[in-house]
């Protein structure tokens, strides 16, 4: 099934959602290794994925919404939830502490890649030409970026390991909540989908945790507060409003300069490398990203 004409009949509304997407998702990873300099990566994951949960739900029902999810819609939104935010925010965290943050994150958005394999291999959605070209685009940047943090990898495998298996989850995640044809708000279907995946967490942070009692520093109270609000509540209703408006494959690639925007981010906070290979690959990432979202001119006699 080709998804041109109907993604790009979308993307345009779906435009101001990316941009801010990939602003507030990119300068993001530089902050985890500041969140977890004195919790636990369970600890951190946890209040962030709960915290932003049950602020989501509550802003819905200030404003009257209700928050019941049909029993039909309940299981895909837990397989959903599962797979995209547990394996996802527990493995980038990790591999954003492992190598560099700007190198955990491409690894991460290799997802466009695995969500347009699976919807081919495995459900029977041949992509289009231009859907081909693009993931092609966006692999080769990240097969350039890859091959800059080769060094890094070597060094500590588990960080690439856990970075790629966090793409892989939010892919699965995508696609199944992408075929549950939700039909309640992306807020409150965000808001459930947080806590769900914050429960879990939890329990492991409660079992592996320390029993002293804590308070963290002021520094780290902001940044788990920072990224509890914007990045999990905030950029999290903007990433389902952006899959609930267009196909998975599609949807993922919308994402390709979330990691430029980190590994711009991780030079100039954290004097992570960025040249003429780094700078490569963003183009790469780029024009992925503007094949999928420029239009071509067609006269309106043409057919489909």
């Amino acid at each position: 099934m080709k998804h041109s004409s109907a993604a790009r009949g979308t993307l345009a509304g779906a435009l101001p959602l990316v941009i801010v997407l990939t602003v507030v998702w990119g300068t993001n990873w530089v902050l985890f290794p500041l969140a977890v300099r004195e919790v636990s990566v369970w600890t951190f994951r946890a209040v962030c994925l709960l915290g932003s949960g049950l602020l989501l739900l509550a802003a819905a029902r200030a404003r009257g919404m209700s928050l019941h999810i049909p029993a039909p819609q309940r299981k895909p939104l837990v397989l959903a939830a599962l797979a995209y935010l547990v394996i996802w925010n527990v493995g980038s965290t990790y591999a954003a502490v492992l190598i560099p943050s700007g190198q955990a994150a491409v690894l991460g958005f290799t997802m466009p890649l695995w969500a347009t394999l699976i919807s081919w291999l495995l459900l029977g959605e041949k992509p289009s030409v231009r859907l081909v070209c693009s993931v092609v685009l966006a692999s080769g940047g990240v097969a350039l970026l890859a091959f800059a943090a080769r060094h890094s990898y070597a060094s500590a495998p588990l960080g690439f390991v856990l970075g790629l298996s966090a793409g892989i989850g939010w892919a699965c995640g995508t696609l199944i909540l992408k075929r549950a044809g939700l039909t309640v708000a992306p807020i409150v279907s965000t808001g459930w989908q947080l806590v769900i995946a914050g429960s879990p967490i939890l329990i492991v942070a409660m079992a592996t945790g320390t029993r002293e009692a804590f308070v963290p520093s002021l520094t780290s109270l902001i940044v788990i507060a920072y990224i509890t609000i914007v990045p999990m509540a905030l950029g999290n209703i903007a990433w389902f409003s952006i899959v609930d408006m267009l196909p998975a494959p599609v949807s993922g690639l919308s994402t390709v300069m979330v990691p430029m925007v980190a590994m711009v981010t991780g030079a100039v906070v954290r004097a992570e490398p960025l040249g003429p290979i780094q700078l490569g690959a963003m183009a790469c990432c780029g024009a992925s990203l503007l094949l999928v979202l420029l239009k071509p001119r067609r006269s309106s006699a043409a057919g489909p």
